[in-house]
């Protein structure tokens, strides 16, 4: 069994090459079992272990298993460590042979990225030139980069509570000659964004949907529990909202809150991220459509990462 580090994960990935494959596996009949979400009391802070299970459709030639397991401690940030961490084993489909062990933050970041930047390609103006990025953790500078693979974008601000966060995510992008400005005024950028994407641990709405011009895209990733929130009922609102499943709709932050709160109906909902790629419902209208993109994150989205860099780097 080979244990992938982050950095072996980064030398096999590309978000082309992975936004290809979800696209791909999205219409395939993946096995997705239901996410297994536990609560972790302890006497200073609540965490939640994440366990996600997934493998390869019924007669795939070249099957596997995979499984992701994932802690979340909200008071990781005062000791200097990430607040999500896990590992991803990678079985052989075939005789269950555990194959790898790889860095569960790692594939996180890249699939819950190219999984927004998937969702973009449909659903956001094709001439989008200008992202604001809501948020400043790890998975900020790749989502900036996974929108710039799918859209033509020549303006990209960076807004988080603390400026200083903000200023490290553009000199993180600076390193791969990617130009992009720390800005204070949320509102402000917020109304001239062609795509606002948000990941944050935002408990109370950050974006207002009147503050959404008429063909924005809204890309929603921060807020997987009923006591997280990123954008408010309006949004909901006025958007063609499309998720990545029906966890988003149940479980996670922003749609299943304004659910339960009764400002927003489950019926409105246009689809899945899997009904866009298969084509059953349309992607970007003409004439100015507001849309918006809730992901949760599901083990498909794992299962194809960890398998692109299992089929890259095996040999090596």
């Amino acid at each position: 069994m080979r244990l992938f580090s982050l950095d072996e994960i980064d030398a096999a990935l590309t978000f082309p090459g992975l936004i290809e494959a979800l696209d791909t596996a999205f219409r395939s009949d993946v096995v997705m079992p239901p996410r297994v979400q536990h609560g972790i009391e302890r006497p200073d802070e609540s965490a939640v272990l994440l366990i996600m299970p997934a493998w390869s459709a019924p007669g795939d030639e070249n099957p596997y298993i995979g499984t992701k397991v994932l802690s979340v401690f909200f008071g990781n940030g005062k000791r200097n460590l990430p607040g999500v961490m896990g590992a991803y084993l990678l079985m052989d489909g075939k005789t269950g042979l555990p194959l790898a062990v790889m860095d569960g933050n790692r594939l996180t970041l890249w699939r819950t990225a190219a999984a927004s930047a998937l969702a973009a390609r449909y659903l956001s103006n094709p001439n989008a030139s200008r992202l604001l990025m809501v948020g400043a953790g790890a998975l900020a500078p790749f989502l900036v980069k996974a929108h710039r693979t799918v859209r033509p974008l020549t303006d990209i601000a960076i807004w988080a509570r603390r400026p200083e966060a903000a200023e490290a995510v553009v000199a993180e992008l600076a390193k791969d000659d990617i130009e992009a400005r720390v800005v204070t005024d949320l509102e402000g950028e917020a109304r001239t964004a062609d795509i606002i994407s948000c990941a944050t641990n935002a408990t109370e709405p950050l974006i207002h949907g009147r503050w959404l011009k008429r063909d924005a895209h809204l890309d929603l990733i921060g807020a997987f529990t009923m006591q997280m929130r990123e954008a408010d009922a309006e949004a909901l609102e006025r958007a063609r909202v499309v998720v990545d499943s029906k966890k988003a709709i149940d479980e996670g932050g922003d749609v299943a809150v304004a659910i339960a709160e009764g400002s927003y109906s489950a019926d409105r909902i246009a689809g899945t991220l899997a009904d866009l790629c298969h084509g059953r419902i349309a992607g970007h209208a003409e004439g100015g459509e507001i849309t918006l993109f809730k992901s949760v994150g599901v083990s498909l989205e794992d299962l194809t990462a960890a398998i692109a860099v299992w089929e890259s780097r095996a040999i090596a």
